[in-house]
């Protein structure tokens, strides 16, 4: 189990391999770990953009079928967060309701309103932050979010996730200087997605403080 949880962590090198061992398998091996990352809390670190942008890349060269691909893994991510949201909104009014005293009852009231006013966005843009992608989800359960404004979201952000990544590995993922630099460019990725909404957390906290 650790050697393959080291080929997923590694699947920039280990993909064609398994597309020469498994055949049409890929496809399921693939599924399970889109849909691991996005609806079980415990697999935050499966790489997610990475094997999107790599199986795009292998698309390419004939050894994917990329429409199958991305339906297939646009099924795997909306039925994973559902699972997610699903196994928040079971466990967070139960876990908030205890009479434990380090658990902040307002804090699920703060977390639900939060929710409902930027729940949308936030499951939008969760897609393309790694390991918040796969919290977001559990708590907009948690929070109590309406279902189907989440289901709204949450197919729209899966579509627009996969199908992007997808689409640039098709496109790029076969040039060698990306092949090269894969993790640069997908920490670069990551450094451009997160710094604007730590630009706007910051501004929206200093504009708080002076109104206070």
């Amino acid at each position: 189990m650790l050697e393959f949880f080291q080929m997923v962590l590694h699947i920039d090198q280990t993909l064609g391999i398994w597309v020469e061992q498994y055949g049409a398998w890929v496809y399921l091996v693939l599924f399970l770990i889109i849909f691991a990352e996005t609806g079980l809390v415990v697999f935050p670190f499966l790489p997610g953009d990475s094997l999107l942008f790599i199986a795009g890349a292998f698309g390419a060269t004939g050894s994917l079928n990329p429409v199958l691909l991305g339906a297939l893994l646009i099924v795997a991510a909306v039925t994973g967060n559902t699972v997610n949201y699903a196994i928040g909104r079971y466990i967070g009014p139960r876990v908030f309701t205890m009479n434990v005293r380090f658990l902040d009852r307002a804090a699920l009231l703060r977390t639900h309103a939060f929710y409902e006013k930027h729940g949308g966005k936030t499951i939008v843009m969760s897609r393309f932050l790694p390991i918040i992608r796969t919290f977001a989800p559990f708590v907009a359960g948690v929070a109590e979010m309406n279902l189907l404004r989440f289901q709204l979201f949450n197919i729209g952000g899966a579509v627009l996730w996969v199908a992007s990544l997808i689409t640039a590995g098709y496109f790029f993922g076969n040039i060698p200087l990306v092949k090269e630099h894969l993790n640069t460019i997908v920490l670069l990725g990551l450094a451009a997605a997160i710094v604007p909404l730590i630009v706007a957390g910051l501004v929206k906290l200093v504009r708080g403080r002076r109104q206070g």
